[in-house]
């Protein structure tokens, strides 16, 4: 047989325990309250974060990604004849320059 302990606990909680554990004796039901919550941990813990590693590639994959879409852009522009004569060119010209920067120190590290 099992070894027992007393368990003391607030009167509201076992107001709680009473009104929600149904046919399950008072151990049975805690037992269930602490391995769903364990699961319940062990799920988020799966599924709702990242590695550094992973984050880092999702962030490479960005930036390549829109040095990728900036160039197109810019091209299509030139290839239609569009003569780049204002700042906005000249930004977007500059943000495709920095990022094939950060894209190659990134691939180092």
């Amino acid at each position: 047989m099992a070894e027992k302990r007393m368990l003391i606990i607030n009167a509201e909680v076992a107001r709680k325990v009473d009104e929600n554990r149904g046919d399950m004796s008072y151990s049975e039901f805690f037992n269930f309250l602490i391995d769903r919550q364990l699961e319940e941990e062990d799920k988020e813990h799966d599924h709702n974060y990242v590695d550094k590693e992973e984050f880092h590639q999702f962030a490479v994959g960005m930036k390549e990604l829109l040095r990728n879409f900036l160039e197109f852009f810019l091209s299509y522009g030139l290839e239609l004849g569009k003569q780049p004569q204002d700042k906005t060119f000249e930004e977007l010209s500059q943000k495709l320059q920095a990022l094939g920067r950060s894209g190659n120190k990134t691939k180092n590290h």
